[in-house]
C-alpha cells in the first residue's frame, strides 16, 4: 500500500553535481551554473522554492534532463550571498523528497512537474518497529555525547514517529558514500531505508566507543595541564603552516565583545560559558563553530539598544496623510497610541492587526508607522509558513540551526524596538513540523513576550518595546487564540474619489519617475484616470490601477523616444488605443426590468461586489432548484424566501398554487465562484415575488439581508463594501436592513448623496420598492375566511 498521491507542482530545478540533498538539513550550497543561477533567481522572486535534483555524472558540466535523477528534494531558499554576476552562495533547507514526473522547460533554467515521494508501508509492522527502536538508540548515544541539552536531545528523537524523518536524520550524521545516499534518497520502501542506515550506524558507534577509549587512555596516561600544552603547541604549530590567527587572539576578541555589549547578565553568563567552551574544544572540533556561530548570534543582537520615539501628534497625523489617502480609521488608532506614548512612555506596545482586501496599503502603513515614529523598520512575510521553527528558531542539535525570524528580524533592526509587520498572518498553516500560528502566541500577548525564548539562543528576549502590526485579507482564517490577542482594525476598500486622489498625487508621479519621464512631457488628465479605474480594474485597493497607469507610461516613453512630439496628453477617448477594449462595463447600467431577476449586494475578501439572482418557473411538482455553486446556508436562505413566499402569496396577488404546480429553478450567475451567507436571502424572495406577479424589478435597485420565516429584515455585515459596490455598478438605490443604518456612517458622504438609500425592517417594503408591488395584510387566501369579531386567525369555511 502506498500514501495517496498529490496534485503535481512545478518547481525550478536546482542540479547537484556531487551533493545528495537529505529532508531536514539546512546547510549552504555554492552555486556557479549559469542554469542554476537562474532557477536560484526565478526562486527568489517566486515561493522561495527550488528542487535539488542530483546528477547521474559528477563531472558533466550542463546536464541535460535525460542525465538526472527522478527524485529530488524541496528546499527552501533561507539566506542569498551574491558573488559577483555568476557566482551566489546559498542556506537551503531541505523539506520533503519528490518524485519527477516530467521536466516541463529546459531554458532559460530547467523546471520540473513534481509529486511527494510516495513511501511504501512496512509488510511486518512489528520488525519495522524493532528496527525504528534499534535506531532511535543509537542516535540517541550518537548525538547525546556533544549535546548541551542531553535529556532534550532524547525526548526528540524518541517523539519521532515518521520512519523516514529517523532515516533522514541519520544520514545527516553518517558518512555514507554518494552511491548508498542516491539509493537512500530514491528508495520508497521504508523497510529497505531501515535496513540500510542500521548496520552504518552499528558501525558507526563502533568507531565512537573505540574513540572514546583511546581518548580516556590517553587522558589516564597524562595530567591535565601536560596534555594541554602538547595539544596547544601542536595546535599553533598547525596554524603556523596554515597561515591562521591563532584562536586564542579570536577568544580574547570575543571576551572584549561580551564586556563591552550591554547584554543582561544572565545572558553574558551564557556566552562566557560558550567562549570556555571553545576553549576548551578547538578550532579544528565540529562543536567550536558551532559556538562561534552562536555566540556570534548573542554578539549581533541590539541588547538594551532603543531609538528615542518622535512624540510629535501633528507631525506623525502630517506623515499618514501624506503617505496614505482615506484609511482614517487606521490612522485614528495610531496616533492615539502615540498620544498615549508621550502621556505613559512606559506602556506596553499594541499588537494591531490590519484586516482588509489586497492593494489597500496595509503592508506599507507599517513603514510609515516607522517613520512617524522615528523607529526602525522590519518586515516578516508569513505567507505559507508551515514549520513552528521558523518563529522560534531551530535547536542547536540540528545540523545548521539558525534563529527565527522575530529574533532575525530584531538584529536587522539594530534595535529592540522596531515597528515590526507580520505580513499575511493569516495565510499560515499547520505542517507535520508543527503550528507557526501557535509559536507567535508568546511573542504577540503583551503579558508574556518580555522574556520570549528561541529555541536556538535559549535565553530571554524582551519583545515588549516592539510595536507588532500584523496584515491579513480575511480575520476568520486566524486562530481564536490568537485572534484574541490582536487588536483589529478592519480596512475597507478604497471609494473612486480616493483611488483619483492616490493615482494624481502617488502613482502617476511615481510612474512617470521610474519611465524616465518629466512632467513636461506627459499629462494623464483626471477623466483618463476615472476611466481606468472604472473600465479598466475592478478592485477593492489599487495595485491594478497601477499597473494600468504603467502601461500608459510606457506608451508614453515610447512616443518621447522616438520624438513624437514633446508633450503627450492622455484622456478617456485615448486609453483604448493604449490599453485595448475596455474590459470591466456596469453590470446594472446594463440591465434592463426582467421579471424574476434582483440584483444583490455581496461581501469579498477584495471588496464589495454585485450579484444577480436569477429564477425560472417551469411545469413540475413544486420542486426548488440552486445552481450557481452555492454554500448550504445560501440555499437554506433560499428555501426561507420560498416558505415565506408561500405562506403570504395572497397577499401579494400571487395564486399560492404556482408554488405547488411549478418548479422554481434559482440561479447565482458566475457558477465557478463559491458563494455563501444569508446576506442574498433578501434580493432572493424580491426575484421570487417579481417571478410569480410577473412584474419585473427596477434594474437599479441593488439589495441585500437577511429574512426571517415571520418577514423580519436582520443586520449583515460589510455595509460600507456592498454600498461601494453599489455605486461602482451605477445602481441608483439600495436597500439595507434598518438595523445597519449605523453602518453608513463609514461610508464616504460623496458616495451616499449619490445614492438612494432605503433601510427596510421587513421584506415587503423591499418588494414594494424594487417592485412597486403592495402588501394586503388583509388578504384572505383563497378557500379561507376572514376571522369575525376580531378572531385570532384565518380558519377555513364552515361545512354546509
Amino acid at each position: 500500500m502506498t500514501t495517496t498521491e498529490t496534485t503535481a507542482t512545478q518547481l525550478p530545478v536546482l542540479v547537484a553535481r556531487k551533493l545528495v540533498p537529505t529532508p531536514g538539513v539546512v546547510a549552504p550550497l555554492e552555486v556557479g551554473r549559469p542554469k542554476s543561477l537562474r532557477a536560484i533567481e526565478a526562486a527568489l522572486e517566486g515561493e522561495m522554492r527550488v528542487l535539488v535534483v542530483p546528477q547521474h555524472d559528477p563531472e558533466e558540466n550542463d546536464p541535460g534532463p535525460g542525465e538526472l535523477h527522478d527524485v529530488g528534494v524541496t528546499a527552501e531558499v533561507t539566506q542569498d550571498t551574491k558573488h559577483g554576476s555568476n557566482h551566489r552562495t546559498v542556506v537551503l533547507k531541505y523539506l520533503e523528497r519528490q518524485r519527477v514526473e516530467a521536466f516541463e522547460d529546459n531554458e532559460p533554467y530547467l523546471v520540473a512537474r513534481v509529486q511527494p515521494l510516495a513511501s511504501v508501508v512496512p509488510s511486518d509492522p512489528e520488525l519495522a518497529e524493532e528496527m525504528v527502536s534499534s535506531i532511535k538508540r543509537l542516535m540517541i548515544s550518537i548525538l547525546t555525547e556533544s549535546a548541551d541539552n542531553p535529556e532534550q536531545v532524547k525526548r526528540e528523537i524518541r517523539d519521532m514517529e515518521d520512519p523516514d524523518d529517523l532515516v533522514d536524520l541519520a544520514i545527516a550524521h553518517l558518512d555514507v558514500p554518494r552511491e548508498e545516499q542516491l539509493r537512500l534518497l530514491t528508495e520508497s520502501d521504508v523497510m529497505n531505508r531501515l535496513g540500510t542506515v542500521l548496520p552504518a550506524l552499528e558501525r558507526y558507534g563502533e568507531v565512537l566507543q573505540v574513540k572514546s577509549d583511546i581518548r580516556d587512555e590517553l587522558i589516564g596516561e597524562m595530567s591535565g595541564v601536560h596534555r594541554e600544552k602538547v595539544l596547544r603547541d601542536r595546535m599553533r604549530s598547525i596554524k603556523e603552516e596554515l597561515g591562521e590567527q591563532d584562536e586564542d587572539t579570536e577568544i580574547d576578541e570575543y571576551l572584549e565583545r561580551i564586556a563591552e555589549s550591554k547584554m543582561p547578565d544572565d545572558v553574558r553568563q551564557v556566552a562566557k560559558k560558550q567562549v570556555a567552551r571553545m576553549r576548551m574544544t578547538g578550532s579544528s572540533s565540529p562543536e567550536y563553530n558551532v559556538a562561534r556561530t552562536y555566540l556570534e548570534w548573542l554578539l549581533d543582537l541590539p541588547w538594551n539598544v532603543y531609538t528615542d520615539d518622535t512624540i510629535d501628534v501633528p507631525a506623525a497625523r502630517s506623515i499618514l496623510d501624506h503617505d496614505h489617502a482615506g484609511l482614517d480609521r487606521v490612522k485614528k488608532r495610531i496616533v492615539e497610541f502615540i498620544a498615549v506614548r508621550k502621556l505613559a512612555p512606559q506602556r506596553k506596545g499594541p499588537i494591531l492587526c490590519l484586516v482588509g482586501p489586497p492593494g489597500v496599503g496595509k503592508t506599507s502603513l507599517g513603514k510609515s508607522v516607522a517613520t512617524a515614529l522615528g523607529r526602525k523598520y522590519v518586515r516578516v512575510s508569513l505567507g505559507g509558513l508551515r514549520d513552528e521553527s521558523e518563529i522560534r528558531g531551530h535547536r542547536r542539535t540540528y545540523i545548521g540551526a539558525l534563529p527565527g525570524r522575530i529574533i532575525g528580524g530584531l538584529k536587522k533592526a539594530g534595535s529592540m524596538n522596531p515597528v515590526f509587520v507580520l505580513d499575511e498572518i493569516d495565510k499560515m498553516a499547520t505542517g507535520i513540523r508543527g503550528d507557526p500560528a501557535s509559536a507567535l502566541l508568546e511573542a504577540l500577548d503583551p503579558e508574556q513576550n518580555r522574556e520570549f525564548v528561541d529555541h536556538y539562543l535559549e535565553v530571554p528576549v524582551d519583545l515588549s518595546q516592539i510595536m507588532f502590526i500584523t496584515t491579513a485579507n480575511e480575520a476568520d482564517p486566524i486562530p481564536p487564540a490568537l485572534m484574541d490577542r490582536l487588536e483589529i482594525i478592519r480596512i475597507p476598500g478604497y471609494t473612486e474619489a480616493e483611488k483619483l486622489e492616490i493615482a494624481r498625487e502617488y502613482i502617476v508621479p511615481k510612474q512617470m519617475r521610474e519611465h524616465g519621464l518629466e512632467p513636461e512631457q506627459l499629462s494623464i488628465d483626471d477623466d483618463a484616470i476615472r476611466t481606468v479605474i472604472t473600465n479598466y480594474t475592478q478592485e477593492a485597493g489599487v495595485r491594478n490601477l497601477e499597473r494600468e497607469l504603467a502601461a500608459v507610461c510606457r506608451q508614453a516613453a515610447v512616443k518621447v523616444a522616438s520624438s513624437e512630439g514633446d508633450m503627450l496628453t492622455v484622456g478617456g477617448s485615448d486609453l483604448e488605443e493604449i490599453l485595448g477594449p475596455k474590459r470591466h462595463f456596469s453590470e446594472v447600467a446594463q440591465s434592463n426590468a426582467q421579471v424574476g431577476v434582483a440584483t444583490a449586494l455581496a461581501w469579498t475578501p477584495t471588496g464589495g461586489d454585485l450579484l444577480f439572482v436569477e429564477t425560472r418557473l417551469m411545469p413540475g411538482k413544486g420542486e426548488l432548484k440552486l445552481t450557481g455553486h452555492v454554500g448550504d446556508v445560501m440555499s437554506e436562505s433560499t428555501q426561507a424566501s420560498l416558505s415565506y413566499l408561500r405562506s403570504n402569496a395572497h397577499r401579494f396577488g400571487v395564486d399560492p398554487t404556482q408554488v405547488t404546480s411549478s418548479d422554481i429553478h434559482v440561479h447565482v450567475p458566475a457558477g465557478a465562484i463559491p458563494k455563501d451567507g444569508p446576506s442574498a436571502g433578501l434580493a432572493m424572495t424580491v426575484a421570487l415575488v417579481s417571478l410569480l406577479s410577473r412584474k419585473p424589478v427596477r434594474p437599479d435597485v441593488a439589495i441585500t439581508g437577511e429574512i426571517t420565516l415571520r418577514g423580519t429584515v436582520l443586520a449583515v455585515g460589510g455595509i460600507k463594501e456592498k454600498v461601494l459596490a453599489a455605486h461602482r455598478g451605477d445602481a441608483a438605490t439600495v436597500v439595507l436592513p434598518e438595523r445597519n443604518r449605523k453602518d453608513l456612517e463609514e461610508v464616504p458622504r460623496e458616495i451616499l448623496d449619490d445614492l438612494e438609500i432605503h433601510c427596510v425592517k421587513r421584506v415587503d417594503e423591499a418588494i414594494t420598492i424594487a417592485t412597486g408591488i403592495e402588501f394586503d395584510a388583509q388578504a384572505v387566501p383563497p378557500g379561507m375566511v376572514a376571522p369575525k369579531d376580531g378572531g385570532p386567525d384565518i380558519r377555513p369555511p364552515s361545512p354546509s
